[in-house]
């Protein structure tokens, strides 16, 4: 008789889509058993990936199922660890394994099985999206720019103000691990961003410079038409490149939108056409008693009032819209709305941000071939209301 594990994850996922492993046991006998199951002992941790640690987090346990087989997913226990913002923590990674074996009832005792411990993985705080990433497949398949961790598109926009940092995945996976990052411009020039290869959870995703006033940046954009940023390990590339093409400044005020992605780091969105703010006060009243009921006469003041607000807040919220966009940029877009962590980086020079919820949640996807020309409008409200309130 023996254990062995039949479907692992890949080297790292995503964990809010499966991450399955499947256990079988070879002798048909023990499987006869009604009180027969596979128990799985999970470890996670953060550090190095030989620092876990000698007790399991959680034990799981699970029956055969009609073809004998044991099937884990531990998407959502790993999911529930990695509650830190992106933005607090730009390398959102949990290390896990599992630890095997199967154990059936013999009158009042357990007899148990060998165990088999799993390889250690990686989690990442992102999703999978259905009909295009399969389960257990190399993280790397499911984008083009891989190991940039960004949604796209190929093509995008800069203003020369922009500054903002985006992921690259560092650590080891299906891909050759990323050593450097080369930007090029219109007019030739060439730079390089050093990034350094980390086997620590904090180190598996470095942060890259995105926009031209960011610090690191390595060229220069003044007079350029559009630069781009390719990932290298060493002198090869790994990934498509994601190219930026220079808008000018409009007669509006530009909203930077900076939203998390489905790989968990940030990706950004220009929106400097017409924009308007607005400002909602909720208030709730009531009607209190008037007058010197405690004095020996009944009298009143001429600034009582019989109507007083005692619940008084305030909303703001703002809607912006989008120049002329590529066709391609709808699918970032989506992921703009399924985000649920979206800032306002209404300060570049300084990387103010202030968080805001996306209101827009039905959108009609325009095409080049239908409407030639695709804009589109987002509301937001603030995610901090106008009164300091706790």
């Amino acid at each position: 008789m023996s254990l062995s594990i039949t479907q692992t994850p890949a080297l790292v996922s995503l964990a809010q889509s499966p991450i399955p492993f499947t256990v079988a046991e070879s002798d048909a006998k023990l499987l006869t058993s009604s009180s027969f199951q596979y128990i799985g002992e999970l470890y996670y941790w953060t550090g190095a990936p030989t620092q876990s640690g000698s007790v399991a987090n959680y034990t799981i346990t699970k029956y055969p199922n009609t073809s004998g087989v044991g099937i884990f997913d531990v998407s959502k226990i790993i999911n529930s660890t990695l509650t830190q913002l992106a933005y607090v923590n730009s390398s959102n990674v949990m290390f896990f394994a599992v630890d095997f074996y199967w154990q059936w009832l013999n009158g009042t005792t357990y007899v148990t099985g060998s165990h088999v411990k799993s390889s250690t993985y990686k989690a990442l705080d992102g999703y999978g999206l259905m009909g295009v990433d399969a389960v257990g497949a190399p993280i790397s398949s499911g984008s083009i720019f891989w190991p940039l961790m960004t949604a796209g598109a190929v093509t995008q926009s800069f203003l020369s103000s922009n500054g903002g940092y985006g992921g690259v995945y560092v650590g080891v996976n299906d891909r050759p691990q990323v050593t450097k990052l080369t930007y090029t411009n219109s007019l030739g020039a060439s730079g390089d961003f050093a990034v350094s290869n980390n086997v620590s959870s904090s180190g598996q995703i470095a942060q890259y410079p995105v926009g031209p006033t960011a610090l690191g940046f390595p060229i220069s954009t003044t007079n350029a038409l559009w630069y781009q940023i390719q990932a290298y390990a060493g002198t090869t590339p790994v990934g498509n490149s994601v190219r930026y093409e220079y808008e000018l400044t409009q007669k509006y005020d530009n909203v930077r939108i900076m939203y998390k992605n489905r790989f968990g780091q940030f990706d950004y969105m220009n929106l400097y056409m017409q924009n308007r703010q607005s400002f909602n006060v909720q208030k709730r009243s009531f009607q209190p008693q008037l007058g010197s009921w405690n004095s020996s006469t009944l009298s009143y003041q001429n600034y009582d009032s019989n109507n007083k607000n005692y619940i008084i807040d305030a909303n703001q919220s703002i809607s912006a819209n989008s120049n002329w966009l590529y066709e391609a940029q709808n699918e970032p877009i989506k992921q703009l709305l399924a985000s649920d962590e979206i800032y306002w980086v209404y300060d570049e020079a300084n990387n103010y941000v202030r968080p805001l919820n996306i209101v827009t949640s039905n959108l009609q996807f325009k095409t080049g071939v239908n409407d030639h020309l695709i804009q589109y409008q987002f509301d937001f409200t603030f995610g901090q209301s106008f009164k300091l309130i706790f």
